[in-house]
């Protein structure tokens, strides 16, 4: 195993604590590596009126990959009251670091697995027939496109001339002609052919890898049809190189419901930046919540892996700390994955999986307790507790 230089970046509230527990559980599985701590989040923006310096920019820009915690975002003039006094009305605007970093570096591909660990006792059940109690296994994959759609930051509020006119052109935007400017907002939703076909490729060929018999298309053609038509039509195209995987499509809507149907039924899902992001979430709630969410975001040569909760900054300063790290740790192994180091991420995935169905140690999420410092009294493991179990099975 070849050592690496591995860019960390805990960024801000529980991101500071679940990120140290993920690197001992990759020291303890044997994975060499020199960790470089870089600055990103809530805190540089307030200092520096900059959530994402270059500095920052310029290591990953380096090392190629890097690990990522949490990240604390707030609406535009919450942010702008945030800031240090002698950087406000200067023109800063607050943008998400972590979107920052997926088109700086052309992160275009998310991954998000959405797998039950046998025994959590937050998996998803059902009634069955007559009256019987089910415990689907939930094996789902979600590709989302991650760099165009909603998340492009392409959007105005008082749109300018340019803009204006453009928009004038458009026989749908009759019913707004009349709207004074400055109560007008509008969010763009751009996507292109070569991004809807990369995603969709990067779909079928995991799947082929993994032995998935189906890819779903989850948009919203009937509506967006230009959009979400593009995507679904390069599906079909790319479906013509693996025709043995059934190619199915369905509306983000539908597919919500769905979810708690038949999401056995599903293996990759594929989405635009919206839709996947909460396709993802819903599929996650299924399998435990954000305490299991991981997540990557790959690039061409770049690759930044993350849990996809919040910073949740109520529970960052109880001590000890109670949050759940799994989502951490399973990121690190879908980085390892990314690495080459197959051997090593299965070995952590299988650690975890021996602690979830063996039960002993739950955080307070699995006992389905409410946060705060009472968890650990009601029996809840706290964080390092949990790392040292996954370290055990190891």
């Amino acid at each position: 195993m070849a050592r690496r230089t591995v860019v960390v970046m805990p960024g801000d509230g529980i991101g500071k604590v679940v990120a140290p527990e993920a690197l001992r559980v990759l020291e303890a599985a044997g994975f060499e590596a020199d960790w470089i701590e870089a600055d990103i989040g809530w805190d540089l923006w307030i200092r520096e009126g900059n959530p994402l310096p270059d500095r920052t920019v310029e290591l990953i820009d380096r090392h190629k990959v890097a690990l990522f915690g949490a990240i604390t975002s707030k609406p535009k003039d919450a942010a702008a009251r945030e800031l240090a006094p002698e950087l406000r009305d200067k023109g800063l605007v607050y943008y998400s670091p972590i979107v920052g970093l997926r088109q700086r570096f052309d992160l275009d591909v998310s991954i998000r697995p959405c797998i039950t660990f046998p025994g959590n006792p937050l998996n998803f059940i059902r009634r069955g027939p007559g009256g019987t109690v089910e415990e689907p296994r939930v094996n789902a994959v979600v590709f989302r496109q991650n760099t165009e759609g909603l998340y492009g930051g392409v959007e105005w509020t008082n749109p300018p001339d340019q803009v204006w006119d453009a928009l004038n052109t458009h026989p749908k935007f009759k019913a707004f002609r009349e709207v004074p400017r400055e109560d007008l907002a509008v969010s763009t939703r751009i996507l292109t052919r070569a991004k809807c076909r990369r995603i969709i490729e990067e779909g079928f060929a995991y799947a082929d890898r993994h032995g998935y018999t189906n890819v779903t298309v989850c948009e919203k053609p009937n509506v967006i049809r230009e959009t979400s038509g593009m995507m679904l039509a390069e599906a079909h195209k790319v479906h013509e190189r693996f025709p043995h995987i059934q190619l199915w499509d369905t509306n983000i809507d539908a597919q919500m419901m769905w979810l708690t149907k038949n999401p056995e039924d599903y293996g990759v899902v594929v989405a635009s930046n919206m839709f996947g992001d909460i396709i993802s979430d819903g599929f996650a709630g299924l399998v435990g919540g954000l305490g299991f969410a991981a997540s990557a975001n790959i690039g061409r040569d770049v690759g930044i892996f993350e849990p996809t909760h919040g910073s949740a900054p109520k529970y960052a300063e109880l001590e000890p700390s109670i949050v759940n790290p799994i989502a951490m740790v399973l990121s690190a192994v879908l980085m390892l994955e990314w690495l080459g180091e197959a051997a090593c991420a299965e070995r952590i995935r299988t650690a975890v999986a021996a602690v979830v169905a063996e039960g002993r140690v739950r955080t307070y999420d699995m006992l389905k307790l409410r946060g705060g410092a009472q968890a650990i009294a009601q029996g809840a493991a706290t964080t390092s507790q949990m790392t040292d179990a996954i370290i055990e099975k190891l």
